[in-house]
């Protein structure tokens, strides 16, 4: 970057300060004398006009427009438009995603696409050293910046600053993002200040490193509990839900006013509610691509989003499903995935709720896969451990199936998408609009709301971090400190027999179950290796799942929810692998000794805890904590604050009497939502 009295790097105390400037940029040039833009640049020359400088982007010797700082937003991206080739235009409208090589950005493959097909928007996947990654994001900027027009590049992310408990690790890495616990803790919490706090100091991290795009929150609702994407959702209470989701994007966003330069854009997800799949199977799936709504519950899934559009959030991403039997007004939603229902995006989401921001379709809606999308693995190419992306078409384009790629972008953008998730390819956009299937007019709508968010991130005038600083600020201290404080406020007590919590750890012998040894000896105690040997027991288990690995997204948790001895189970004739027998081999073992146990289940969706309530003696719930913290609840050190972000039903048929769209509707559940003891 070119360093002096211009183009200078953001200061630690300049990311420090995002956030609490106040500043927010409208649509109108401030009033008297305009104030030097900071300019970032490495390849351009500037233009000096009347006294100021400008980044002569497009190399032409003068003053465009779109180059003009003092120039509202939507000015400057209606000038670049009329300057782009259909191509540029069509480049825009793909999010492709950053190619890594050992860990890095392949910089080289990265110009590729940058450059041959102007693409200018891409996901990041790079993890660790955050020096590293503003370093990468960096050199993306550079090459962007080489381009004809000089559109600097937006990049995402999914979330990375949750907790993953691993108890091989006695710390959270040194450097990285500061690890808070999962969307479900905070809804434990229901702390609307708290959620402000989580997205502020997200936002301050992401921008110190070169990410200007959150692909979330995800505003979902859990009411069915097999699906295997609760753990990203604010449960199943929509007005915890709503409040939630509002208060993470004003986080993230840096107020409620919309985006300002120093905003993150936020992507609420899934429009209009994902969570109600039939049998709680998941649409990245091809046989759980059916979304059913049997209660008549529409309405109650749209609730949350009114939490985004009240803090006017960027972006919105609709999902896969394909609604079936859905009506809204009286009319029938045509039966195809959301990314491509005109009824749901352009009359609801732009008409209804009056959005005008940008609509991002998840990832792979259009790959081409002749209507035998994600056909599956053998049972020999799993047993080889062949990775099922390299041998299995990866595309979720339901209800669209028999449409070619083209048909099916110039359907979605028809419906309203702005931007195709997970392509870099913008060939058969280019053919659609050759081809007037598509109109210039519409495509310049989307190219403009695209254009805009660059603009008022001023991305235009300085994309580039302070790569020192940056290492300095994510993960720091005071975050961290922030950060393990609302771990353990998450922690929600269920069970606590004979008031066993809190206890004194001091000199006693204690058996650890996926638990790290060395934090259980910072508390004092001496760890053993048998049940036999110890004085209590301490286990942290999950909630039991099932996956398929014949199908690329088999990672995905989904099915059972209950602990039993078997190891494989069959839902719904789907064959899957199943979780939950060693966790209860091991409570059933540490139960025999008759010593006082305290068990933890990382709850990533509504677990049947009926087999093992009455094995334990102290029963907690986590949504992503570390050991440390849950020894500060079991010594006293902390108090759980937590309540169940949703009903934990009371056996397998309760569950399939349930209907996928209606909340805690369980017979005689368990425990109910909201529940959670004190201490």
């Amino acid at each position: 970057m070119q360093i002096g009295k211009i183009g200078t790097a953001m200061s630690l105390a300049s990311f420090m300060a995002l956030g609490l400037s106040g500043c927010n940029d409208s649509d109108t040039v401030n009033a008297g004398e305009p104030k030097q833009a900071d300019l970032g640049y490495r390849d351009v020359k500037l233009l000096e006009v009347g006294g100021l400088k400008f980044k002569d982007l497009n190399r032409n010797n003068k003053l465009d427009p779109y180059e003009d700082w003092r120039l509202d937003a939507t000015t400057r991206a209606n000038n670049l438009a009329s300057l782009m080739t259909t191509a540029e235009k069509a480049g825009l409208m793909m999010h492709g995603t950053l190619p890594l090589s050992a860990g890095r950005v392949d910089v080289e493959a990265a110009k590729k696409e940058i450059v041959d097909n102007a693409v200018n928007t891409f996901i990041t996947r790079m993890a660790g050293n955050p020096n590293y990654i503003s370093h990468d994001n960096n050199q993306i900027q550079q090459a962007a910046e080489g381009t004809r027009l000089g559109i600097p590049i937006i990049i995402s992310t999914d979330p990375r600053n949750h907790f993953t408990n691993d108890p091989n690790a006695t710390s959270i890495v040194a450097g990285s993002f500061s690890q808070w616990p999962e969307t479900l803790g905070f809804a434990a919490i229901d702390d609307v200040e708290l959620m402000k706090k989580f997205g502020d100091i997200a936002r301050r991290e992401y921008r110190a490193v070169g990410i200007q795009m959150a692909l979330s929150p995800q505003a979902d609702l859990a009411t069915e509990p097999r699906w295997g994407r609760i753990n990203g959702t604010f449960g199943e209470d929509n007005q915890i839900s709503k409040r939630m989701t509002q208060a993470y994007i004003e986080g993230f966003q840096n107020g409620s006013n919309g985006l300002n330069k120093d905003s993150v854009i936020t992507v609420v997800k899934h429009f209009a509610g994902g969570g109600p799949q039939l049998s709680g199977l998941d649409p990245h799936n091809s046989y759980g691509k059916e979304q059913v709504y049997p209660g008549d519950n529409f309405e109650y899934h749209l609730v949350p989003f009114e939490g985004a559009f009240a803090a006017k959030v960027a972006s919105v991403m609709p999902y896969y499903g394909q609604p079936l039997d859905l009506w809204y007004k009286d009319a029938l939603i045509e039966s195809v995935g959301f990314g491509f229902n005109k009824q749901v995006l352009t009359d609801i989401l732009r008409g209804r709720y009056a959005f005008d921001g940008v609509i991002l379709s998840d990832w792979g809606i259009l790959s081409d896969c002749d209507g035998t999308c994600i056909t599956g693995m053998s049972d020999a190419q799993v047993s080889a451990g062949i990775s099922p992306f390299a041998v299995v078409p990866i595309g979720m384009p339901w209800g669209v199936e028999t449409l070619t790629r083209q048909e099916r972008i110039v359907k979605a953008v028809d419906a309203g998408i702005d931007q195709f998730g997970g392509t870099s390819d913008p060939s058969d956009l280019i053919a659609a609009v050759e081809e007037q299937q598509i109109t210039t007019a519409r495509l310049d709508a989307s190219v403009v709301r695209i254009l805009k968010q660059k603009f008022v991130l001023g991305l235009f005038e300085n994309p580039y971090v302070d790569e020192t600083a940056a290492a300095t600020l994510v993960g720091n201290n005071d975050f961290q400190q922030q950060a393990t404080d609302a771990q353990r406020r998450s922690h929600v007590l269920l069970k606590n027999d004979n008031n066993l919590l809190p206890m004194s750890l001091t000199g006693k012998k204690v058996f650890l179950y996926n638990v790290n040894a060395e934090v259980a000896a910072s508390y004092g105690l001496t760890v053993v290796n048998t049940p036999e040997a110890a004085d209590i027991a301490v286990l942290r288990v999950n909630t039991p799942y099932q996956t398929d690995p014949h199908y690329p997204f088999g990672a995905v948790h989904f099915g059972q929810l209950g602990f039993d001895d078997q190891a494989s189970v069959v839902l719904d004739e789907k064959p899957g692998i199943y979780s939950g027998s060693a966790d209860y081999q091991i409570i059933k073992q540490v139960k025999l000794q008759g010593i006082p146990t305290i068990t933890s289940i990382y709850l990533d969706r509504p677990a049947i805890l009926t087999n093992i309530v009455d094995k334990t003696d102290a029963l907690l719930a986590n949504f992503g904590s570390s050991d440390a913290t849950l020894f500060d609840i079991i010594s006293g050190k902390a108090k759980p604050e937590g309540k169940l972000p949703f009903e934990l039903p009371s056996s397998w048929d309760a569950v399939l009497q349930q209907k996928e769209d209606v909340p805690h509707d369980s017979a005689n559940p368990l425990y109910p939502i909201h529940a959670g003891m004190s201490l």
